[in-house]
């Protein structure tokens, strides 16, 4: 008897198996529920305070206390095109100097005064904003021709992981490693040409350290490589959501 119920269980589950659209839609489904649900959905401020080191050819080419503010902007319609955030990066115990990421253009800011910087800076930053999992997750899930799709399950540094892959309408794919016990995204891969070397980069990002604050999970650590080389790290002492922040941290001055 026992033999044969195994039989239909395995036949029904084959009846009723997952498409791959389908299973890529459930994991990002878990996701968003693991990270905090509409508590996460409906966010519009986030701080963050730690440490940035960047690096250049594994080497240590800069560090500093960074407080990094987040705030989403409503009303965008074109999200495969236009930011749906501004960005604010301070550096150094007084936070005396920084970066504006506005949704057109990049800024930095010192005692000096305020210069934009070059396109090539900002073209990137908001490349690797659109395709960040976490701005997907929050600003761009119902964008026309976004499609979720399994790649089924592997295992990476000895982590039991789904992998879905990301595509838009303009054929821009990122690749995300879900935890299957926690659900949330730890790390994602992104390919795309440089434009002056028109060579293929693929730039990997990991999301470690998880902590849920204010009803949110969140990484606390984020390391990102290009092509093997690591190039950025960020290791968070504290995290705020929905924390008032004055206007004037997003205009530039």
């Amino acid at each position: 008897m026992k033999p044969l119920l195994a039989v239909l269980v395995l036949a029904l589950a084959g009846a009723h198996a997952e498409t791959s659209i389908e299973r890529g839609k459930r994991v990002i489904a878990e996701c968003i529920s693991a990270l905090g649900g509409e508590r996460f959905g409906h966010v519009q401020h986030r701080e963050e305070t730690g440490r940035a080191y960047s690096f250049y050819r594994e080497q240590l080419s800069g560090r500093s206390i960074a407080t990094i503010y987040t705030e989403y902007e409503s009303g965008v319609t074109d999200t495969a095109h236009q930011l749906a955030v501004r960005e604010r990066q301070n550096f150094g115990k007084k936070q005396d100097y920084g970066v504006l990421f506005t949704e057109a253009a990049a800024y930095d800011i010192t005692f000096r005064g305020t210069r934009e910087l070059e396109a090539e800076r900002f073209a990137r930053y908001k490349d690797t904003t659109l395709n960040d999992i976490f701005y997907i997750l929050r600003i761009r899930l119902n964008e026309s021709g976004l499609t979720l799709e399994s790649r089924g399950a592997d295992v990476i540094d000895n982590r039991a992981v789904e992998i879905v892959e990301i595509a838009d309408a303009d054929n821009r794919v990122v690749t995300v490693y879900f935890d299957q016990l926690t659900k949330v995204p730890v790390r994602q891969v992104l390919k795309r040409r440089d434009p002056k070397t028109r060579l293929n980069d693929e730039e990997v990002t990991l999301f470690t350290k998880y902590r849920t604050v204010e009803g949110i999970q969140w990484p606390f650590a984020v390391e990102r490589m290009r092509n093997g080389d690591r190039t950025y790290e960020m290791f968070c002492e504290s995290v705020h959501f929905d924390k008032p922040l004055p206007e004037r941290l997003f205009v530039k001055p």
